[in-house]
């Protein structure tokens, strides 16, 4: 089963402020840029996968932003969200996601015999429980051009080094970067 990250961070390294907002993403860049591919490949990669899966405050995030049915991302993708603290979903996901509360690799390989092939790791402590667990394959990071100059950080602490290859990068015409690389465990 392959594992993907697909997440945009601050030039500085941030997924979010230390509230957890990420309204940054929204107004930094230029506004006015002419954009040939205005989701930046976001669509294209969520056709590439058959379930996703992050952790509680990410869920939180989304679950603050009371997003009408037409504004949902996702589509009907199948959402399993990580969590020990809580064993159901705010109201307004209740419908949308699922919550697992046990070990990683418990749920990859229900995930492998229930036939699913491409999965959307989304959060930063869960992306780094996956690195951690040498499971992510990919990574895709988009750098939106602003300094925050604190918040959350993308990756946590890592239990080891991790090498990036086959580099891949794109400018986009609003100043935002785009950056694709695989994960090569030492």
């Amino acid at each position: 089963m392959k594992f993907s990250v697909y997440i945009a961070t601050s030039v500085d390294g941030y997924i979010a402020l230390p509230d957890g907002g990420v309204d940054w993403l929204h107004t930094a860049g230029n506004p006015e840029a002419d954009m040939d591919d205005e989701d930046m490949g976001f669509h294209a990669f969520m056709d590439s996968v058959d379930c996703m899966i992050m952790g509680r405050k990410c869920m939180d995030m989304i679950a603050s932003m009371n997003l009408t049915q037409e504004q949902w991302p996702y589509g009907d993708l199948r959402i399993i969200v990580l969590s020990k603290s809580i064993q159901e979903p705010p109201g307004n996901l209740r419908d949308k996601v699922e919550i697992f509360a046990g070990d990683i690799h418990d749920l990859v390989s229900r995930l492998k015999i229930e036939g699913y092939k491409h999965a959307y790791v989304d959060g930063g402590a869960t992306i780094t429980s996956f690195l951690n667990r040498k499971l992510i394959d990919e990574m895709i990071i988009t750098q939106v051009p602003v300094l925050l100059g604190e918040g959350v950080p993308l990756f946590g602490k890592l239990d080891q080094p991790i090498q990036l290859k086959s580099a891949q990068a794109v400018a986009y015409a609003n100043d935002f970067t785009q950056n694709r690389y695989q994960v090569c465990y030492i």
